[in-house]
């Protein structure tokens, strides 16, 4: 492909990037959850989604937890006037970090809806079982399910102790880390009269753990690979000699678009559980950024080393790497 790219007159070239990262525990969060009337829940936590798809992804932990579809589901995020303490977003950290504090308050909603299951069911609560949604009596056929529990509490045929729609909250202080790893392989070509740099082809390896929703990551990777692409060959900051902003519009600023990028083929490993906690997560928002712009970088590189390039900055605009062909090409010249 580089000699066919050669007989072009273009200049090819290959390059690959390997990352680790630590992340996913920080600070501390919070999550409330609480039983409704009609058998499902509302969770107030302490994250805030700004694109990442929290409310997808913890609907789904619910869903899964407590038996219930996503729809029954209703979640509220980042407030203080609904809890405490929470610690947003960031560091790659919501999926664990909310994700196992909702999943403590979902056990503390199971097991005081157990207490009143065991009333229902005339049972003791050591012999009531969960799962599904559904409690039974262990070895019988008597159950009853989440709805009749909160329905339950709506009526004066508990006693008082039990009357109250269970209501919990959890509190986490940040643990072990994760170790989310992966590697990117860009291949690329440069119209070394005009600088130009066109991707020809894009390749992702990612390890995330366990993968509560394997969409929505592959998605975090594309958008953050893209954005890695953008800082490593268009996106730049530029200021005046009195400090003021010049590059602060789409006009000045220049952003990746679709026919700068070719289609991301990812990979996501998914029999790699995190050792450090019982979900086996690993933070994924940051994976796309970190590794993208070393891979292209290198490709860049690569393509550019016939004539003696071996650096180049971010970012690679068409007049940077244009400037470095030129000065290359005069200096092999001058020798």
């Amino acid at each position: 492909r580089r000699a066919e790219a050669a007989a072009r007159g273009k200049l090819r070239g290959l390059g690959m990037a390997s990352y680790g990262e630590v992340c996913g525990s920080n600070g501390e969060e919070t999550a409330r959850l609480k039983l409704r009337e009609d058998g499902g829940v509302t969770l107030w936590i302490g994250t805030q989604s700004n694109g990442q798809g929290h409310f997808t992804a913890y609907s789904q932990l619910l869903a899964d937890k407590l038996g219930l579809e996503p729809e029954q589901v209703e979640i509220h995020q980042g407030d203080s006037w609904d809890l405490p303490q929470g610690g947003g977003t960031g560091g790659s950290r919501s999926l664990l970090m909310g994700g196992m504090a909702l999943d403590g308050a979902a056990d503390k909603v199971i097991e005081r809806s157990r207490k009143i299951a065991g009333h229902l069911l005339e049972a003791a609560e050591a012999d009531i079982e969960f799962a599904e949604g559904i409690f039974t009596v262990a070895g019988t056929d008597r159950r009853v399910s989440l709805t009749d529990v909160a329905k339950a509490t709506q009526g004066d045929s508990l006693p008082e102790d039990l009357r109250e729609t269970p209501d919990e909250q959890h509190h986490i202080v940040a643990g072990k880390q994760t170790y989310p790893n992966g590697c990117h392989l860009c291949e690329l070509e440069v119209d070394p009269e005009t600088g130009t740099v066109r991707l020809q082809r894009y390749v992702v390896v990612d390890d995330f753990g366990t993968l509560v929703n394997p969409l929505m990551a592959a998605g975090q990777v594309h958008g953050g690979t893209v954005q890695g692409i953008g800082q490593a060959l268009l996106e730049r900051t530029v200021y005046d000699e009195n400090g003021q902003l010049l590059s602060g519009s789409f006009m000045d600023y220049c952003m990746p678009r679709a026919d700068d990028l070719p289609s991301i083929e990812l990979t996501m490993v998914e029999d790699m559980p995190c050792q450090t906690n019982p979900m086996g997560v690993k933070g994924a928002g940051e994976a796309g950024a970190i590794g993208a712009c070393p891979a292209v970088i290198n490709a860049l590189v690569d393509a550019l080393s016939p004539l003696g390039i071996r650096h180049i900055d971010m970012p690679a605009t068409p007049e940077k790497v244009w400037r470095a062909i030129q000065d290359a090409q005069q200096r092999q010249a001058a020798e």
